[in-house]
């Protein structure tokens, strides 16, 4: 008998592990193939069974080996990519630090800067208008000092001068002397009268900027918020997420979209607010969209870090009306029709432009504006598209009138939902429920189907079973107003 044995690996491999590994099975692999072919030439029938066996188990075993390194590698895989997250995060979390308080460094310089430039010109103004008048009288006393200095001299020199001209000259002295009126000074002002400037600085201001920078920013490992759920709709994503920080108290949230791949691309705001899902219109089915979210805490202006982004895309066509339809005006996407003239005499049918609606899906119609009721108005969905049917309200269809009345196979139903206004929703969900099983599982082949239908409207919602006479696995949707004025968009 051979001994198997069987070692689980735990903690860190080697690197020379799998080498190691491959060419030891090899080996055993070359001394069964030589042992088998020995037993064959001596014909010990016996053995060449146990050889044969040790040679399904060291085939088994090899396999068991390539698929335990190929979740290894997938694991590894996956550390590098938990290291990259965790390292480019990092940097970019950096990155942003330091432009951001770079960029307040140089706003408080430029800030401080101006304001002392500011302030140094308040003094300057300050000493011009208070040392001009200083000034002033200073011209007016170094002037009268030189009056009197001359004074002096002419006095002097007609006291020096002789007896024929002294009458003379003391006359016109002392007529100089009173014209200059000695006994009048310039008023000189007080100390206290004169603006003594001084600087007021409050010290206050930097204990309330280290305060203030000291709760200034902060760095977390794990986004408050995380997408929870991409879900893929005809034509857009539905997209919902949850608090993962119960700390947190969120709110408002804001999610972003944009197309993967695209360097040139741009983050898009999609939805701003309390909820915590959004249908996320107007994407192209097979094209990949990054998905992320953050919130804004209660009281808070700033909004917190984004959630990892999440890779979504639909791969189903998006809802269109048919377009040539009299009496209907499309959008571009073709997803929005209006209601653009008006028929007392019928009601026609705007239908989609193919049976996009399938069971298990929500269907809903938005009403962006009204026009007058009528009961003949319907929307719903329907097995086809009859051309020459005046109403939904008909055989193999479900609708609801504007008035809130619902049909089922041209039959008003006694249960009724609120009428639709401009701005009303109004929701379809079905699922299959089979009355008579059908052979093959084929759909194609026909049967009598019961199909469960939720139509809601407003804060309420009718259930009732639909009974159609043939299998279908997807449905037209329609609808049909009497009169203009009608508008509704279909997601």
């Amino acid at each position: 008998m051979v001994q198997t044995n069987v070692f689980y690996l735990e903690g860190t491999i080697e690197r020379n592990f799998w080498p190691t590994l491959g060419f030891r099975l090899s080996c055993i692999l070359a001394v069964f193939s030589k042992y088998s072919s020995l037993v064959c030439v001596s014909g010990g029938g016996r053995m060449s069974v146990e050889v044969d066996v040790l040679l399904q188990e060291a085939k088994e075993s090899i396999e068991a080996a390539q698929n335990y390194r190929s979740e290894l590698q997938q694991r590894l895989h996956g550390l590098n990519q938990a290291r990259k997250q965790v390292r480019g995060s990092s940097g970019q979390a950096r990155e942003a630090l330091r432009r951001h308080f770079a960029e307040l460094q140089a706003a408080a310089t430029r800030l401080l800067t101006e304001r002392l430039t500011t302030l140094l010109a308040e003094v300057d103004v300050i000493e011009a208008d208070s040392v001009k008048p200083l000034d002033d009288c200073q011209s007016l006393i170094e002037h009268g000092v030189g009056q009197a200095d001359e004074l002096l001299r002419e006095g002097e020199a007609a006291l020096r001068c002789g007896l024929g001209e002294k009458e003379d000259k003391l006359g016109s002295f002392t007529k100089k002397a009173m014209h200059i009126q000695l006994d009048s000074l310039p008023e000189v002002p007080a100390l206290v009268d004169v603006p003594c400037v001084s600087a007021q600085l409050d010290d206050s201001l930097l204990g309330l900027l280290r305060d203030r920078v000291s709760r200034h920013g902060a760095v977390s490992s794990h986004p408050p918020v995380q997408i929870e759920e991409l879900q893929e709709r005809p034509g857009s994503i539905l997209v919902r997420w949850c608090k993962v920080d119960e700390d947190f108290a969120a709110a408002d949230y804001r999610l972003q979209h944009r197309r993967s791949g695209s360097g040139g691309s741009q983050y898009e705001d999609a939805y701003i607010g309390r909820d915590s899902e959004f249908l996320v219109l107007h994407l192209d089915p097979h094209t990949d969209y990054l998905f992320r979210v953050c919130a804004r805490g209660e009281g808070r202006t700033e909004w917190s870090p984004w959630s990892i982004p999440q890779t979504g895309y639909t791969t189903l066509a998006p809802h269109e009306w048919c377009p040539g339809t009299e009496g209907y005006i499309l959008s571009s996407r073709k997803n929005i029709a209006l209601r653009n003239d008006s028929s007392q005499s019928r009601c026609p049918i705007l239908y989609s432009n193919a049976p996009t609606y399938f069971c298990g899906q929500t269907l809903t119609f938005k009403i962006s504006a009204a026009g007058h009721m009528d009961r003949r108005d319907s929307l719903g969905v329907c097995v086809d598209s009859e051309k020459g049917a005046q109403s939904l309200q008909r055989d193999q269809a479900v609708c609801i009138s504007t008035n809130g009345a619902v049909f089922v196979n041209g039959k008003e139903m006694t249960n009724q939902l609120p009428a639709i206004t401009m701005g009303s929703a109004v929701t379809f969900d079905m699922e299959v429920v089979n009355l008579f099983p059908i052979s093959n599982n084929n759909l194609s082949e026909g049967g009598n189907f019961k199909l469960r239908v939720t139509i809601g409207s407003g804060n309420r919602e009718v259930v009732f079973d639909w009974l159609v006479d043939q299998a279908v696995d997807c449905l037209f949707f329609g609808c049909s107003f009497v009169h203009s004025g009608w508008k509704v968009l279909v997601f």
